[in-house]
């Protein structure tokens, strides 16, 4: 705010004395009729010191002080226009708001407000503190003047959503100063990969945001989501630690994907979402199915979350047999979710989005419980396996949680198998290893799931003794007519016995499918040959001492 208004009506004589004017914090300058100042007060002399102001013209006095920003203070005078502020910054980068008018007296009247706090203030408000880089409130403000700029001209704008890939992994195992440090590099790089007027910002955690403008569309957003892809995933050396992180990018495009900044952000934030599900490490433009999509994305998300709640979530069980004495030595626990209006959804297809979502630690830890209770009542001491998920590994509860389903329900623990696959021993093996151990020191009994289908699973048979393997259905399916499969069966087999493990084939449909396996030397079986999945009430019939087992 300057005080001019009060000065216009206070200063009217030719040579001015009031002795108000030194006393005021702000400086103010008097210029006679040729434009030299002929008076400034003590607030103004100490501003330009050692430099005496009088007799000087402002151009004068502003270049002989370093001063820039202020050769257009004459033009609203001159063009008649409203006295605007002219922002003057020194050469101590002090910032100065600077007013003229003219007087009735004649001559003028120059105001000087320093803005030098308000500004930087203003600037930290529109800055990530950790990056330097803007912040999610700058990325709006730019956004609106580029859009608006470009309703006029026609030329396109695009938006980059960034997301960082594996970055979690970073912070949770290394800590967050090594994480915010990791981010600090990916902010230069940010910078080393944008052209000038281009704005990148962070908006918060391990997103970022670029607006891309003056650019030829949509060739320039792809070469620059190309780049930041490989920039970014470009191995970083912090603290003695090799990282290695990955980018996601999506973007979107005005004026054909949205006119609106608002909608221009969401819409290039559904394109991140289906780079990340598409295998993540590459960028995707925007398509108009998305939106829908991502509302019916949302929609299951409620209604899973509602289904836990609820108790629509059920276990099926299906029985294993031993192929020896053709017995029952117990069941796997399969989870079904009947939704009120879409019926029975597969596993695999709401598992991995529990997983996503972050649902998937209280889902596993309902079927554990719920499991270990029912087979406590089951009328013989038969096993029961429950799958975990990889995500169930973290944060360092699994092994109470099992603790407490087997004092709660009561079950033996020596009933109880977990079968787990290659995905959980991926990340953080040490962490894995050292739960799994404690899990066999209790005397649970642990299987790998899907042996044979990722890249390590017999490096993994290195670091731990698995009690199981479960060999998965794509060697057993078909597998009399292919010499292949029945040549990887007799390896495996072969490599359990050695190893002393038991294998269990798991998806045999047919009996010339069984033989296959029998002669293989597998141990145990399981498929819709010998047991559909059943209801709890289905086991309790079945393990009646009454009821055969010889099912094959």
């Amino acid at each position: 705010m300057t005080i001019v208004g009060s000065l216009k009506d206070v200063v009217r004589a030719r040579q001015p004395r009031i002795s108000a004017l030194p006393e005021m914090a702000a400086a103010v300058l008097i210029l006679d009729e040729d434009r030299k100042v002929e008076y400034v007060n003590a607030s103004a002399e100490k501003l330009f010191m050692p430099v005496d102001p009088i007799g000087c013209t402002l151009s004068a006095l502003f270049a002989s002080c370093g001063a820039t920003g202020g050769d257009e203070v004459f033009v609203a005078v001159d063009t008649s226009a409203e006295p605007a502020p002219m922002r003057l910054r020194l050469s101590d980068d002090r910032l100065l708001d600077c007013t003229l008018r003219s007087l009735s007296s004649g001559g003028f009247v120059v105001s000087m407000d320093d803005v030098t706090t308000y500004v930087r203030n203003a600037e930290l408000a529109e800055r990530d503190a950790l990056t330097g880089l803007a912040n999610r409130k700058a990325l709006r403000d730019r956004l609106v003047e580029r859009l608006a700029s470009a309703a006029r001209t026609g030329d396109a704008t695009a938006v980059l959503y960034v997301d960082l890939d594996r970055f979690k992994a970073v912070n949770d195992t290394l800590g967050h100063p090594l994480g915010d440090a990791l981010l600090r590099k990916v902010a230069e790089r940010f910078k080393s990969a944008l052209r000038d007027g281009d704005v990148v910002a962070r908006i918060g955690g391990d997103e970022f945001a670029v607006i891309q403008s003056n650019a030829p569309q949509p060739a320039a957003a792809t070469a620059l989501a190309t780049r930041l892809v490989d920039l970014i995933s470009r191995a970083y050396a912090i603290d003695g630690h090799m990282l290695h992180i990955g980018a996601s990018v999506g973007v979107a495009i005005a004026p054909d994907d949205g006119y609106e900044p608002d909608v221009l952000l969401k819409n290039a934030d559904l394109a991140l979402y289906r780079a990340k599900a598409e295998g993540r490490g590459c960028h995707r433009f925007f398509e108009p199915g998305m939106d829908e999509r991502m509302q019916a994305r949302r929609s299951m998300e409620i209604d899973l979350r509602r289904a836990l709640a609820l108790k629509q979530l059920e276990l099926v069980y299906q029985p294993q047999f031993d192929l020896a004495s053709s017995d029952i030595i117990g069941f796997e626990a399969l989870i079904r979710w009947h939704h009120p209006t879409r019926g029975l959804v597969p596993p695999e297809e709401f598992i991995p989005f529990a997983e996503e979502i972050g649902v998937i630690s209280a889902i596993g830890e309902w079927v554990l419980r719920t499991a270990c209770k029912q087979a406590a009542a089951w009328p013989k001491p038969v096993a029961i396996a429950v799958n975990l998920s990889a995500l169930q590994f973290r944060g360092g509860k699994l092994a109470e949680t099992v603790i407490s389903a087997l004092a709660q329900s009561q079950l033996p623990v020596q009933r109880l198998e977990l079968e787990i696959t290659e995905g959980a021993l991926l990340n953080n093996t040490d962490d894995v290893l050292n739960v799994l151990n404690r899990l066999r020191e209790l005397g649970v009994a642990v299987s790998m799931d899907d042996f044979g289908t990722g890249y390590s699973s017999l490096g993994y048979l290195q670091k731990f003794s698995f009690n199981k393997i479960k060999i998965d259905q794509c060697f057993i399916r078909d597998i009399d007519t292919h010499a292949d499969r029945q040549a990887i069966l007799r390896a495996v087999t072969s490599l359990a016995v050695a190893l002393r493990m038991k294998t269990i084939a798991e998806g045999v449909e047919t009996e010339a499918e069984l033989a296959c396996i029998r002669a293989a030397g597998c141990d145990e079986v399981q498929g819709y040959l010998t047991g559909r999945p059943m209801p709890g009430g289905a086991v309790m019939a079945l393990l009646e001492p009454a009821c055969s087992a010889e099912n094959f």
